[in-house]
């Protein structure tokens, strides 16, 4: 960390990386590079300006009153952009951090406990782990925001985290290592939504021809704003793309009229079953909201007659979790098309260094399972 300082102070490049290869790096520029999650292959390295950093720092000061007194968690590694942005950004506003790299959610707990920082930056599996570990009425009352990024917040988890964190507001953000903040929610979102922009973000919804689409057909997420990155210092993403100062990912969704976001999932993950797209991320959310599920993944497998068909791998609490009720809440939620044909249980749920589920390790098991 002290590294980390000492080149943002003097302008110079920093690289955290899970490697052991230093990367050669421009001269003249003053950027940092971290590591993308690589839930669905291989962690890219994104190159970001330290002022592409800065601006958001200070408009966090404002939106959550940071001053010198707070104590900012977050879980490491720090190579993951979330929690270097958080630590990072404590640091300069000049609130005191706390980096946890113990890897089991109860000696995080019990961290948590010790050190009751004011704020904490988490993902949803992150807090999913931890309010498992938690005994009713045994939360963290100190703890005052609890930042959440890296996956969509389902009501599940939104509940269990405020009975985690009892005097706590939870702020849900939508992005990417490689734009940072793109939109923020509350509890006044709507169910489903992401939020709406960020302070001083633009999100334009667009197709190949850049033309604005109804709320029905999911178009491509642009955005326009001063925290996104330079470029990847290493590996590429045919998704990621530039146009007229505007970036995209490859994530689909939608704008409702008062500006909230919604998305239909990413462009890299979606599928096809009986000629109609099915988005993994949209039934990943109504399985997280069935009683006893604690993580859920969605993977398509070939199928003969239809192309292919959606299957999902879930863990489940200390109660377990009924497949065939969770199956059958699906379909009546959902189209045919998107509705899984068998649900498979796990016991040890692959997670990457950033908390995110490893969808690679999951596509393994599924060939093994066919």
């Amino acid at each position: 960390m002290a590294q980390l300082l000492a080149a943002i102070e003097t302008g110079r490049e920093f690289c955290i990386h899970s490697g052991t290869a230093p990367l050669a790096t421009p001269d003249g520029g003053a950027f940092l590079q971290c590591e993308t999650s690589g839930s669905t292959g291989q962690p890219k390295r994104v190159r970001r300006s330290h002022a592409s950093w800065i601006r958001s720092f200070m408009v966090d000061r404002a939106l959550w009153n940071i001053t010198p007194q707070d104590r900012i968690a977050v879980f490491g590694p720090l190579n993951h952009s979330l929690a270097l942005y958080g630590a990072v950004s404590a640091v300069h506003l000049g609130a005191q951090v706390d980096v946890f790299t113990a890897p089991r959610p109860d000696t995080r707990l019990q961290m948590l406990r010790a050190a009751m920082p004011s704020l904490l930056y988490a993902t949803p599996a992150q807090l999913r782990q931890l309010a498992a570990c938690c005994d009713a009425g045994t939360g963290i009352p100190g703890t005052r925001h609890v930042m959440i990024g890296g996956g969509f917040l389902d009501k599940a988890t939104r509940n269990a985290s405020a009975q985690l964190f009892p005097g706590a507001v939870l702020h849900a953000f939508y992005g990417a290592s490689e734009t940072s903040f793109i939109a923020i929610s509350d509890a006044t979102t709507p169910p489903l939504s992401v939020g709406r922009a960020y302070p001083g973000v633009e999100i334009r919804i667009r197709d190949e021809q850049a033309r604005d689409l109804p709320p029905d057909h999911p178009g491509e997420v642009w955005v326009q704003s001063p925290y996104l990155f330079e470029g990847y210092a290493q590996g590429t993403s045919a998704q990621t793309r530039w146009q007229d100062g505007f970036l995209t990912v490859g994530e689909l969704g939608w704008l409702d009229p008062e500006g909230h976001l919604f998305l239909a999932g990413r462009r890299d993950r979606m599928f096809t079953v009986s000629d109609q797209n099915v988005f993994p991320e949209l039934i990943e959310r109504v399985l997280l909201d069935q009683p006893g599920v604690t993580h859920a993944a969605v993977l398509p497998r070939p199928d003969a007659k239809r192309g292919a068909v959606p299957v999902c791998f879930l863990s489940a609490g200390p109660q377990g979790v009924d497949t065939d009720a969770v199956l059958a809440a699906c379909r009546r939620q959902l189209t045919p098309q998107a509705a899984p044909r068998r649900a498979f249980v796990l016991t040890d749920w692959p997670t990457l260094p950033s908390g995110k589920t490893d969808i690679t390790a999951l596509s393994q098991l599924l060939k093994a399972q066919t």
